[in-house]
């Protein structure tokens, strides 16, 4: 069953309200939407044993490689007990969605647009924000830790925004950072979808006070 936040975000954020503001009201939605699956799996009494949530971001076109890795990703993130965060669109967002339904997992995506139909079809809770890239702010400071694929500017502001809050960013086959002319190694750089799930779930537990899954302690 596909669940999504109801809101008037978009006439709220013209208001003049604050990033801040405004990114509190994002993560809100995906923490309501999140409760409502909880809540749903507890009375069918289904086990949500999962603390993890991991980002999975980049570009809604991407390569042939770039989709495989993508779809391991959601595989083996999906098999080591992770909730996946993503964009909710296509190229890289589906792959990751396709991976991890296949294994059983659970996938979120934040959603730019008003409309949820415009998620992928293998997007478990379809969130409809209405604020256009903002959205990329909630989809990493909703995660534990981020996993970048490939992916153009909106996936670089998202390991920017990830990085500023602290939440590490694994990358595979992604931007490289530099600051006055020396390369940064901010972004953990890996070489295939299984080094980076591994990377991943260990950082993960080192996290556990970002993200929607401390609303399970809550």
């Amino acid at each position: 069953m596909r669940f999504f936040a109801a809101s008037s975000l978009r006439s709220e954020l013209r208001l003049r309200m604050t990033e801040s503001e405004g990114l509190a009201m994002i993560k809100s939605c995906v923490e309501l939407s999140l409760q409502r699956f909880y809540f749903k799996a507890l009375a069918d009494n289904i086990s949500l044993e999962a603390q993890m949530v991991i980002a999975v971001i980049g570009d809604s076109s991407c390569s042939a490689e770039e989709a495989k890795l993508a779809e391991a990703v959601g595989e083996r993130l999906a098999q080591q007990g992770a909730t996946i965060v993503c964009g909710g669109l296509g190229g890289v967002m589906e792959a990751v969605c396709r991976g991890a339904r296949s294994k059983g997992g659970m996938t979120i995506g934040v959603l730019p647009g008003e409309d949820i139909n415009m998620a992928n079809q293998w997007v478990d809770i379809p969130i409809a924000t209405g604020v256009g890239y903002a959205r990329n702010m909630a989809v990493v400071k909703s995660a534990q830790a981020v996993v970048a694929i490939g992916g153009n500017y909106g996936t670089l502001s998202e390991i920017a925004y990830a990085l500023k809050s602290g939440i590490p960013v694994i990358g595979l086959n992604t931007w490289s950072l530099s600051r006055n002319g020396k390369e940064v190694d901010a972004i953990i750089r890996v070489g295939n979808a299984g080094e980076a799930v591994d990377k991943a779930v260990s950082l993960a537990g080192k996290h556990e006070g970002h993200g929607i899954a401390s609303l399970r302690s809550q």
